[in-house]
């Protein structure tokens, strides 16, 4: 069996990266890269979107831009604009596309379904696939989206809406999602925070039918597109191999407190290809030990008091929009975090310090 210098088990969102940042920065003509990746064909199966804080290779992979956004309660909304940090929404189907024919070009590159195709005694392993362990204690963000069109204007396709409360909670945190990419279409998605353990709350269709219908009030519209997906809240367990590096969620790029990923991921990718030479001897790369520290704590108080997050999120965005991007982007500074802290209910994260 053929031996390959590197290995990316996984050809989604951060081994396509890796492998992405890797060619274009010639890193890949003297050495061999297997993809493992058992998909048949790639199409488009997730919308990533984020806030664009630093620069990455997918501009021309973006849908839309938007500046303008709102978070809204029962009987409440704020009204935000951030132009320093655009939220940027990345069409996969065309990131995949354009990935995979910069790939192709390079013969040193292949792909497999199974890595037990190829001898990888010698090779040194990016692993983007998870290993998660079933654990009823765990917190999930679950969503369900919906593409829709409409045959007359709708929309207003200069503001989205990052998360809208007013819907049915069932004990859990649930908020609806809206990117408007035209007057006549927009992404719609139903999102929760939850262990779902009895899977109770997967009724997407109907969630999204009555919203779309009851909150928004748009009763002719086609679906044109759907996407499902979950992502964990927690770091996947994995045990320290030699010639291994972790990337994407396995890698720990998934920031807990808000499941963005996107941008790590490119981070990540940036710095291993700096460092792909002496990649052994590199400083893990990782999110700041103090998000780390933070997410947790917000996550303990999110499990303890679920009905209190519609109004912790609220109360959050009731600061400086550039300061609470930055914040949930990982580009905070000290005194940006203190404005953040001191927005919150203070004896319910202080008790939350000591679950």
């Amino acid at each position: 069996m053929k031996e390959f210098d590197y290995i990316i088990i996984g050809g989604g969102c951060a081994g396509l990266s890796l492998a992405y940042e890797l060619e274009i920065n010639e890193k890949l003509k003297d050495k061999t890269l297997a993809i493992i990746e058992p998909r048949d064909e790639y199409k488009r199966d997730k919308t990533w979107s984020f806030w664009k804080v630093a620069n990455h290779n997918f501009d021309d992979c973006v849908k839309k831009n938007w500046e303008n956004f709102t978070v809204n309660i029962k009987k409440n909304t704020n009204h935000l604009q951030c132009t320093s940090y655009p939220y940027q929404s990345v069409d996969s189907g065309l990131f995949y596309e354009k990935i995979n024919n910069k790939l192709k070009g390079n013969k040193n590159i292949s792909f497999f379904k199974n890595i037990n195709e190829i001898n990888s005694k010698n090779s040194f392993v990016f692993n983007s696939v998870p290993s998660i362990k079933k654990d009823h204690r765990n917190l999930w963000q679950y969503f369900c989206g919906v593409e829709i069109e409409t045959q007359k204007s709708f929309f207003d396709d200069k503001i989205f809406n990052l998360m809208d409360f007013d819907c049915e909670q069932r004990e859990s945190v649930h908020f609806f999602y809206t990117l408007p990419y035209s007057e006549t279409s927009a992404l719609i998605e139903t999102t929760w925070l939850s262990r779902m353990n009895d899977g109770s709350k997967k009724d997407y269709d109907s969630q999204i039918k009555d919203y779309i219908e009851t909150n928004l009030k748009l009763k002719n519209y086609k679906i044109t597109y759907k996407e499902e997906g979950a992502i964990p809240l927690f770091y996947p367990t994995y045990e320290i191999e030699k010639n291994k590096i972790n990337i994407g969620t396995a890698g720990g790029m998934t920031r807990l407190s808000t499941g963005y990923t996107f941008l790590n991921i490119q981070e990540h990718s940036k710095f291993i290809c700096n460092n792909i030479e002496n990649i052994l001897n590199t400083k893990k790369f990782e999110i700041s030990k103090k998000y780390q520290f933070l997410d947790d704590v917000f996550l303990r108080v999110l499990e303890k008091h679920p009905d209190k997050m519609p109004d912790i999120f609220f109360k959050m965005f009731k600061c400086s929009p550039k300061t609470v991007i930055k914040f949930l982007s990982n580009k905070s500074n000290f005194f940006e975090d203190l404005s953040i802290i001191f927005k919150m209910p203070k004896i319910t994260f202080i008790k939350a310090l000591f679950y």
